[in-house]
């Protein structure tokens, strides 16, 4: 997906922030996360793409994140779910976006196997560029504790075959979590994981 339209998408439309690339072959996976957590500071710092209001962009210093964790980048089997109905999907204002179940992704942390819905943004996927592109909003053990109470989300592409990689270590907070202004889909209850995803960004608390 052309990056500067993902970007320009999530900063206009969704109210969060692109997310990394994948790794290349001159980079090793860590060096990528490192590299995408270093330009996401900038990004926050930069009054043009900041969420932050002007008084918390001023002693912002760097977001929180768990440490990579290369067992929470995981393989799931994707199940594409036909005949779904849209739905609108509630936010933390009065927006109902219109998304639809796209599929399902199916994994295994640990002991326990969970399900995550996978969703498709339905006037999102008509405009050029944004065909391929799915949301994964998703709670887990943490949130409200060590991360954001309204959840986290991963971005993905439709796959070209029955798995879809999930990689936590990306999962990002709505722009919510830094700035009231902002409307953003909360995940459903069907996405609740019930196992601590210590992976990806931290609570913005220990900013404030």
């Amino acid at each position: 997906m052309n990056r500067f339209i993902q970007c320009l998408f999530a900063l206009l439309i969704l109210g969060y922030s692109c997310t990394a690339q994948e790794p290349t072959a001159e980079k090793s996976y860590p060096e990528t996360i490192a590299e995408h957590r270093a330009e996401k500071n900038v990004e926050f710092k930069d009054k043009e793409q900041s969420p932050l209001t002007k008084q918390d962009r001023r002693k912002f210093k760097a977001l929180e994140y768990f440490a990579l964790s290369e067992d929470l980048k995981v393989e799931a089997k994707f199940i594409r779910t036909e005949g779904e109905d849209p739905f609108k999907m509630k936010t933390s204002t009065d927006r109902l976006p219109e998304y639809v179940k796209y599929g399902e992704a199916h994994f295994t942390l640990g002991e326990y196997t969970f399900v995550l819905n996978v969703y498709q943004n339905i006037a999102v996927s008509k405009k050029p560029g944004m065909e391929n592109y799915l949301f994964i909003p998703f709670t887990d053990l943490t949130s409200g504790e060590s991360t954001y109470g309204g959840g986290r989300y991963l971005d993905a592409t439709i796959p070209d075959g029955e798995t879809i990689t999930l990689d936590f270590n990306l999962a990002y907070n709505p722009y919510c979590a830094y700035n009231d202004g902002y409307s953003c889909p909360i995940p459903p209850p069907e996405n609740f994981i019930k196992f601590a995803i210590e992976a990806g960004e931290k609570s913005y608390g220990e900013h404030h």
